[in-house]
């Protein structure tokens, strides 16, 4: 009979250790969208100067996507900036961080085994031991051993755990999120550094030729064949450029300093190279993962998640603090007054026992507690549909954005050309004496505005390129040329340095 208790007590044992409080935690379901747009906005291609991009749905995106560029320049920017750059390497520290304390929670599933000695001198008082009581002066040696383990019955430690799991998760996430976030801002850097430096060029040139047409003024003006009004035209239309172009300096200087930083260097380290927009080549096949897959790939999408997670698991341990906890613990040793004696067999001690703690009132702490993580994992949840929201938000930007910019790229073009034409017909009407000064200056201008505005409307189509593969995740979770650098996969999962 007693056997058979034993039994029963032992299977109900094991099946509330199979058991853990809280809820099992379940990925949120991937959307059903097919699309972000609606189906008669969604864009199939965009093209501008002859050059088309199609939207490849479904179309797997390599971790290293700046290669799609083919600039040289370019990939040794962004490998540099992932070798050098400090916040890369922070995540890789804290990633670091995650699993070492993943591991160090796991150590809860094993006994806990000490060892301990213990060599004191010490006077007894007679007195706390009867009328007949004899103190005195004696040396006490003590080796001793004790063993426990907390049996996790109702599951949180192993919610604790999850939750540490959940944990590496999301600095793993995170480091995925870091990595694709500097190389988006090193291209995008390095494309505004450029249109910036282009945009000087153009200035430039201006104030190159103001400065001549001001020389071919003031002689006119001295035969009498130009106004003076003219001379004061030219002089604040060229002070205007100057303007202009310290504040262009100004912009490319900036971009200069933040590329250094995100390579991690000071802005006094060697000058960086140009990355001409002649020398890029624009990807003319571009992915578009569908929202199912942008949920599952998405680094920023991934740490709420994670997070998620996290709060499911602080249910379970909430919860699991609301029942008894046990403990079985045993201790074996050997005491006596001689280190000679230690060891003996009348020297030796033992005990052993179950430690047995149950909350009966505490205020409704660990009610309200449980409550609480609840409540926590209820905005874990609201933010990661923000968060979905977000990006989803994003994707559709990025497609509105490449669609307008070749628009907006093709209709600069055509006005630069006809500006550079209507300059040359006015200045052929200036030598001829049937227009003013002045008419050549407007002329003049718009077509340097219309110069200013290609470039930037060139620029613009390649940063949002860049937007459009940063949006939909980079392809962190692919691997990476072996040619270029360790595998992304490799780096982001072990924290290790590239």
């Amino acid at each position: 009979m007693w056997l058979k208790n034993s039994f029963a007590v032992a299977a109900m044992i094991l099946l509330l250790g199979a058991c853990a409080a809280g809820p099992d935690f379940k990925r949120p379901s991937a959307p059903t969208d097919a699309r972000y747009l609606p189906k008669d906005q969604s864009p199939g291609y965009a093209i501008a100067l002859g050059q088309v991009q199609h939207f490849q749905p479904a179309q797997t995106l390599p971790a290293d996507w700046w290669h799609l560029f083919r600039s040289p320049e370019l990939d040794r920017l962004v490998l540099a900036a992932i070798a050098g750059n400090p916040s890369v390497q922070s995540a890789q520290a804290s990633l670091r961080e995650s699993q070492d304390n993943l591991r160090a929670g796991q150590g809860v599933f094993f006994p806990q085994i000490a060892v301990g000695a213990d060599a004191a001198r010490q006077r007894v008082s007679p007195y706390p031991l009867g009328p007949r009581g004899v103190g005195g002066i004696f040396n006490l040696f003590t080796l001793s051993a004790t063993v426990s383990y907390a049996l996790d019955l109702f599951g949180g430690e192993r919610r604790a755990v999850e939750g540490l799991h959940a944990q590496v998760d999301e600095q793993r996430y995170m480091l995925g999120a870091t990595y694709l976030s500097l190389a988006g801002n090193v291209v995008n850097t390095a494309f505004a550094r450029q249109a910036y430096a282009d945009e000087i060029e153009v200035i430039r040139e201006l104030i190159s030729a103001q400065s001549q047409q001001l020389d071919l003024v003031e002689t006119r003006i001295r035969t009498g064949a130009e106004g003076y009004s003219d001379l004061l035209s030219l002089r604040s239309a060229r002070a205007s450029s100057f303007a202009q172009l310290a504040a262009l300096q100004l912009k490319r200087d900036q971009a200069d300093h933040l590329l250094h930083a995100l390579l991690g260097q000071s802005s006094a380290a060697s000058q960086i190279p140009a990355i001409r927009f002649e020398d890029l080549h624009l990807p003319a096949a571009l992915p578009l993962s569908l929202p199912s897959q942008l949920v599952r790939q998405r680094p920023d999408i991934l740490v709420a998640e994670a997070q998620l997670h996290q709060a499911s698991a602080q249910i379970g341990v909430a919860t699991a603090a609301m029942f008894p906890s046990i403990v079985l613990s045993g201790n074996d040793g050997s005491e006596a007054n001689e280190t000679g004696v230690l060891g003996s067999a009348e020297s030796r001690f033992w005990n052993a026992g179950v430690d047995v703690s149950a909350p009966i009132f505490q205020g409704g702490a660990r009610w309200y507690g449980r409550r609480a993580a609840i409540d926590a994992y209820q905005k874990s949840a609201e933010d990661y549909r923000s968060t979905v929201i977000s990006a989803f938000e994003q994707v559709a930007d990025v497609l509105k954005a490449l669609q307008h910019d070749a628009e907006s790229l093709q209709a600069n073009d055509e006005a630069a050309r006809d500006a550079e034409q209507a300059l040359h017909l006015i200045q052929a009407n200036y030598a001829a004496g049937l227009v003013s000064y002045v008419d050549v200056l407007v002329a003049d201008a718009q077509y340097r505005q219309s110069k200013l505005a290609f470039v930037q409307s060139l620029a613009q189509r390649y940063q949002d390129t860049v937007a459009l593969y940063v949006a939909l995740g980079g392809g962190w979770w692919e691997g990476v040329g072996e040619s270029s650098m360790p595998t992304a996969r490799a780096t982001i999962a072990t924290g290790a340095q590239p």
